[in-house]
């Protein structure tokens, strides 16, 4: 088997050639490390490689596995770690060059502490924009993350390099976060998997202001890989005061299930969104596809009224808190379009705060009885196609969210999914978003492993990484 076909592998299968003893986890690793070198230098989806202590790792697992004694569930698979997320003996920058790699960095976050724990191999840290605080890859640290469908385009962000190592054949799973779509919108750009968990269902340490929109998970080619990880990254970890109680749900061994058994609502615009013709259609064409399944699909136009300044205001004292202790010193070196969100939010007040707070939890009980009726909520999960790499925002969105389906659902803390589900006539992925009720991941990802069936895209690969 060729160094290729290796690296395009997913998770799920080389756990399956470890056993059967054909191929090795140290070949596997192999494989991911070569590919990284040769395409991180035009992706720029790394800020941190490192071959010696993945091969290290990989040559535990493959003694192990020589025994018959995997110590777990992704024992030998290459995992990459966002660069927000800390990760034992890697430092962890953010982006950004306010951040002092002179540290002991001597600390996981139970997400990795849990890969680590089940024999993941990591071996690198992928790009993020400074803090992880725009929905394009670019930062004063690391400069441009490039899209491999097309290198004059965005991946998305923040967790952009994590869609562009992934896209790209650079390992089968890439661990992510998502505070406003960090996941899901990389995942549509990129043409992979992501899934943004439940609020509480993954443990999440340091705790940071902006916790209770964010949530980390999985970003992989198969929705089986994401199932994966998700057995093994929900376990418990004491440092999380607010982790829902494990219920030891086995995710990859639970995907079966009947579609014709679900209520679905299909949003187009899920508030009055504006959407590309071809994303419009892509993303319709997905839908109908769960009705020639089976299940009861419904067109929902208008699902709430838009909650961005609700967001708008919630953020404003977050970011106010976060970044109360930075002066102008620290200014001079970070993203201008961040300096302005943090300078605009220095007028932040506690009224205004707790309002947004009031409003937030009305938005969450509008969705909770939005599910009495509905099992499950289908939207586009970007209105547009990657655009430019240069780019912020696409055009024409100054003013106004341009990710207006991915947000909502951080307020509202549900699990929610990006499937691809088609291409653009210029050859661009799109993504399809699954909504489930609230600690309903499990449904999510049974609804997007039931897609996959109908509506394969592993097959597809960019140019640029064959």
């Amino acid at each position: 088997m060729s160094s290729t076909d290796l690296a395009w592998m997913s998770a799920t299968d080389l756990v399956t050639a470890y056993r059967a003893r054909t191929l090795s986890p140290v070949e596997a690793t192999q494989a991911v490390l070569e590919r990284a070198e040769r395409l991180n230098p035009t992706l720029n989806a790394f800020c941190l490689i490192d071959p010696e202590s993945a091969l290290a790792s990989a040559r535990l697992s493959e003694a192990r596995w020589a025994k018959g004694q995997p110590i777990g569930l992704v024992d030998g698979v290459p995992v990459s770690v966002k660069d927000i997320i800390l990760t034992k003996g890697w430092p962890t920058l953010r982006g950004s060059r306010t951040v002092n790699p002179d540290q002991p960095w001597d600390e996981d976050g139970p997400a990795v502490a849990r890969l680590r724990e089940q024999g993941a191999v990591l071996f690198g840290k992928t790009t993020t924009p400074e803090f992880a605080a725009k929905a394009v890859t670019r930062s004063p640290l690391t400069g441009t993350t490039l899209n491999p469908w097309d290198v004059t385009r965005t991946p998305g962000g923040s967790s952009g390099g994590a869609g562009a190592a992934v896209a790209a054949g650079i390992g089968p799973m890439a661990l992510a976060t998502d505070a406003g779509g960090s996941i899901r919108l990389p995942a549509s750009f990129s043409g992979v998997f992501g899934h943004k968990p439940s609020g509480g269902r993954v443990p999440m340490y340091p705790p940071t202001p902006y916790g209770s929109l964010a949530g980390f998970g999985p970003m992989t080619r198969t929705v089986a890989d994401a199932a994966l990880m998700m057995s093994v990254i929900t376990g418990f970890d004491p440092r999380e005061w607010g982790i829902l109680p494990p219920d030891g749900t086995q995710y990859h061994e639970q995907l079966a299930a009947d579609p014709a058994a679900w209520r679905i609502a299909w949003s187009p615009t899920l508030c009055g969104a504006s959407v590309d013709p071809q994303v419009a259609a892509l993303t319709e064409r997905a839908a109908q596809a769960f009705a020639a399944m089976g299940a009861n699909v419904e067109t929902v136009e208008h699902v709430f009224d838009d909650p961005l300044p609700v967001l708008n205001q919630f953020q404003k004292g977050l970011t106010h808190f976060a970044f109360r202790t930075m002066g102008e010193a620290q200014f001079a070196l970070m993203d201008p379009d961040l300096v302005a969100t943090i300078r605009a939010s220095h007028d932040a007040s506690l009224d205004d705060h707790l309002e947004a707070e009031m409003a937030r939890a009305a938005l969450g009980r509008r969705m909770i009885a939005f599910h009495q009726t509905y099992d499950l909520l289908l939207t586009p999960t970007v209105g547009v196609p990657p655009f430019s790499a240069d780019l912020d925002r696409p055009a024409g969105a100054i003013g106004k969210s341009w990710y207006p389906f991915t947000f909502p659902f951080n307020l509202t803390r549900q699990p929610a999914a990006s499937v691809p589900c088609g291409f653009t006539a210029e050859g661009l992925p799109v993504g399809l978003q699954i909504v489930g009720p609230p600690h309903r991941d499990l449904l999510v990802l049974q609804a997007a492993h039931a897609f996959e069936q109908v509506l394969p895209w592993q097959q597809h690969r960019p140019a640029l990484a064959l």
